[in-house]
């Protein structure tokens, strides 16, 4: 299922330990960010995929000893994206409509 805000269990990569704090690695369609297990799994907006807490995530991620590219490239299949479906209009039958009015 897809999760605009929040943090699901095919996002995370792996687990990391940053200032001795453990740390879930996780991907989305804007990138890798650092986020907290207790928002992985749960139907609430995720603080840590917003754009003004990811100032500086990968420079973080790279001071872990991770390959940032790397990890974006191997993670490519975890990124869940989004797909609208139009309904194609009958231009003909609309403008029948249009002249019921």
């Amino acid at each position: 299922m897809f999760n605009r805000f929040g943090t699901t269990q095919e996002m995370m990569i792996q687990t990391v330990q940053e200032n001795g704090e453990n740390l879930v690695l996780a991907i989305d369609s804007r990138g890798l960010y650092l986020t907290t297990a207790q928002f992985v799994g749960r139907p609430i907006a995720d603080r840590n995929r917003y754009s003004g807490a990811r100032t500086g995530a990968e420079q973080r991620i790279a001071a872990l000893g991770l390959d940032v590219a790397g990890l974006v490239a191997a993670n490519q299949h975890r990124i869940q994206l989004e797909t609208v479906s139009a309904k194609k209009v009958n231009p003909l039958k609309a403008s029948k409509r249009g002249a019921k009015g």
